[in-house]
């Protein structure tokens, strides 16, 4: 996730590579050197402030925008190349599907626009998949929101593509479907399928992600793993003498444990800040 080196040269294995993206919009410059590479197997998490340049760089890698300078591959293929489309699933934060469509229409409306031969064996499997299963038949317009949104996650998994793109994924959903996002999620990873999942959640992409991009600015304001971004956290210990607060390393709780029941201490509660992610987010964004 590091910014490159001079002499870069892209690999073409990666899922996604991004080399020193600018993208400027008259005297506004959305994005202002970004570099990123997502492997295949792995979920990356997009974050950032409203402005910060998340859905111009989504825009690039789906092709919908050129870069003013730099390069992004898809799979090996230049971002917009049809090498790149045939390998890319997209599911936008704001999307409409026809309202007389039935969910099965919409998803094969999808399969002739991706090319996707799965017929109808593919149609019933994603609609399975995202729990959609009893309402197949059903049209776009007597489904709720959050089952509209389940049918985008489905017609961003057509065609089975090797690189996936969620745009706040969660957002219209209840707990039960943010669970059912979470594993899909997780089964892509075993798929081996690279994944980049844009959300202001940061709870939801702390569960799922193995590493994350912030940007700010247009910029790289840090990337890396939640544990490496957030190195130090608070960490609430209850003990029968009362309540201490820590700041550690998540490594290092398991230590502290031990020194209190060395101590002869009874531990009765261990609570770890479960807003770490959103700690570091705002010391990256607001220069805290």
């Amino acid at each position: 996730m590091a910014l490159r080196l001079a002499g870069y040269a892209p690999d073409m294995t990666a899922a996604l590579d991004v080399d020193d993206l600018h993208k400027a919009f008259g005297p506004i410059e959305a994005l202002r050197g970004v570099s990123l590479r997502v492997e295949a197997g792995q979920v990356v998490g997009l974050l950032g402030p409203n402005g910060a340049g998340k859905s111009t760089l989504v825009k690039v890698l789906c092709g919908l925008v050129r870069p003013s300078a730099g390069s992004a591959r898809v799979s090996g293929h230049r971002a917009g190349s049809t090498g790149a489309r045939a390998s890319l699933g997209y599911l936008a934060e704001l999307f409409r599907f026809p309202p007389w469509l039935s969910v099965e229409e919409v998803v094969a409306f999808h399969q002739q626009l991706a090319g996707s031969r799965g017929g109808q064996a593919e149609r019933a499997r994603l609609i399975e998949r995202v729990g959609m299963g009893h309402a197949a038949s059903r049209r776009v317009d007597a489904l709720s929101k959050g089952m509209q949104q389940r049918l985008g996650i489905a017609q961003a998994l057509v065609g089975e593509p090797q690189v996936v793109i969620l745009d706040e994924p969660t957002s219209a959903l209840d707990p039960e479907g943010r669970r059912m996002v979470r594993e899909l999620v997780a089964d892509l990873r075993v798929e081996g399928r690279a994944v980049l999942l844009s959300s202001h959640l940061l709870a939801e992409v702390e569960q799922v992600c193995d590493e994350v991009v912030i940007l700010r600015r247009g910029e790289v304001a840090g990337s890396g793993s939640v544990d490496g971004l957030a190195s130090e956290h608070t960490v609430t210990i209850v003990t029968g003498s009362g309540t201490e607060v820590h700041v550690a390393a998540r490594a290092d709780v398991p230590g502290l444990v031990a020194g209190y029941v060395e101590r002869g201490e009874e531990v009765f509660e261990v609570r770890p800040d479960v807003n770490r992610l959103e700690e570091a987010y705002l010391d990256l964004v607001e220069d805290r």
